[in-house]
């Protein structure tokens, strides 16, 4: 198909996306196990293979239990592993994620970024994460390209030499997170 002189393609199916605004892209009218299948329908997988594979994903982010209810009865931390449990659905080797945890609070925050580490590490699947969040940057990336201001241009790349384990309270207390911070810190706030 062309537009306008340019050929318009489709999403590639290895590419999963996690929006900021979880309300906004669960369908409330669906069950979450539904809201789930959708992007399965959607790519055509075989209808035997589409409710096992809701019920891993949903057992993968802690809520086999809420198949059967809306998103309108979960918590927001709920409704948001709802949505990334939709991406996992179809196995994407890539997964960006827009400030996904911007709309929940400190803990939910920390119990979804340690869900990510597991997913990255179990699924094997490269993560994209924009944020604003220095700590949470630090926290889940391997490198962080830090960027400048508008017009935006990469001020840095910085590998982030944590290890894969990581833990909330150690890992955001060790020496080598503290000058990854205070580096970044530098890079975004020059004096």
């Amino acid at each position: 198909m062309r537009f306008e002189g340019a050929e318009l393609t489709a999403v590639p199916d290895q590419l999963g996306v996690v929006f900021q605004d979880y309300g906004r892209s669960l369908f409330p009218w669906f069950t979450n196990g539904a809201n789930i299948e959708l992007p399965l329908r959607a790519r055509r997988v075989p209808r035997a293979e589409r409710a096992p594979r809701v019920r891993e994903v949903l057992a993968a982010v802690g809520l086999g239990h809420v198949e059967k209810q809306y998103p309108w009865q979960l918590s927001g931390g709920m409704q948001q592993r709802v949505a990334i449990a939709r991406t996992l659905s179809y196995r994407p080797g890539l997964l960006l994620m827009d400030e996904p945890f911007a709309s929940v609070d400190a803990q939910t925050r920390f119990d979804l970024e340690d869900l990510i580490l597991r997913v990255r590490r179990e699924a094997g699947i490269t993560v994209v994460l924009v944020t604003h969040d220095i700590d949470e940057a630090i926290y889940l990336s391997d490198r962080i390209v830090v960027l400048s201001g508008s017009p935006s241009t990469v001020r840095e790349i910085v590998p982030v030499p944590l290890g894969a384990e990581r833990d909330q309270v150690a890992t955001r207390s060790s020496e080598e997170f503290l000058a990854l911070r205070g580096h970044l810190l530098s890079l975004v706030m020059p004096r």
